[in-house]
């Protein structure tokens, strides 16, 4: 195993870019910059047995070469819509946990244990909380409860994606209660990450308990990154104590 490993969250818009463009390729040579070992995203659609453009999850494991897994949150024009996990490590086991809010577009987290060493894990937790404030409150408490975050783990546990929270309201306090925060580190280069043209909100998120050590963090910017979606991709390096 590397001596460290690198993470990112990117909630990829559907794949539609600022230029309304709809393109799985530009999205996959965005993650390619990245070069991250995991990946967590939001807002892909998968038309299985479809046009690439389509079938989003699978072409761009496929361009990347990495192992993934979709977690369902609803349907979307005939496929399936929701969060991606991506590795080149193995994944061993994942399942995806329904945080749906009632009168709420349904959302989830997908948990997924990833096998990092010959005997290192992680727990990822890919997730996309609501827009309205006692809808994502109630999405942490959920999140919070014996059968998700804190089930019996038995490896450190990262919980990243788009939280739709920009302020360091409830579900900020409630989460960094029990873990670590990559925003919370002054020397990195966390920066905002939406809207990706011209950013001025924070909802892209990164947290992690205390049996990793964060290396660096930041917000990729590059040309292409700018315009591929609405959403700027958030990158963390970690080692294992």
């Amino acid at each position: 195993m590397k001596d460290t490993f690198r993470v990112a969250t990117y909630n990829i818009h559907k794949c539609k870019g600022l230029d309304f463009q709809t393109s799985p390729l530009r999205i996959a040579d965005v993650l390619r910059e990245i070069d991250a070992d995991i990946i967590a995203l939001q807002e892909v659609v998968s038309v299985q047995n479809a046009a690439a453009k389509e079938d989003q999850a699978r072409f761009i494991a496929e361009e990347i070469n990495f192992d993934y897994r979709l977690g369902e949150n609803r349907k979307h024009l005939g496929g399936l819509y929701g969060n991606v996990v991506l590795t080149r490590f193995p994944l061993v086991e994942t399942k995806n946990f329904d945080i749906t809010v009632k009168g709420r577009e349904p959302r989830g987290c997908l948990h997924a244990d990833v096998k990092i060493g010959a005997s290192d894990y992680l727990h990822i937790y890919n997730i996309h909380l609501g827009t309205a404030f006692f809808e994502r409150r109630k999405q942490v408490l959920r999140l919070l409860d014996d059968e998700i975050l804190n089930r019996h783990h038995f490896a450190p546990r990262i919980m990243l994606g788009d939280f739709n929270e920009w302020t360091h309201g409830l579900t900020s306090r409630l989460l960094r209660a029990h873990f670590r925060s990559a925003d919370l580190r002054e020397n990195f280069k966390i920066k905002r990450s939406y809207p990706g043209i011209l950013p001025f909100l924070h909802l892209d998120h990164i947290y992690y308990d205390h049996h990793l050590k964060i290396e660096n963090a930041f917000v990729h910017r590059s040309r292409l990154a700018l315009v591929a979606s609405d959403h700027l991709p958030l990158v963390a390096d970690f080692r294992l104590k």
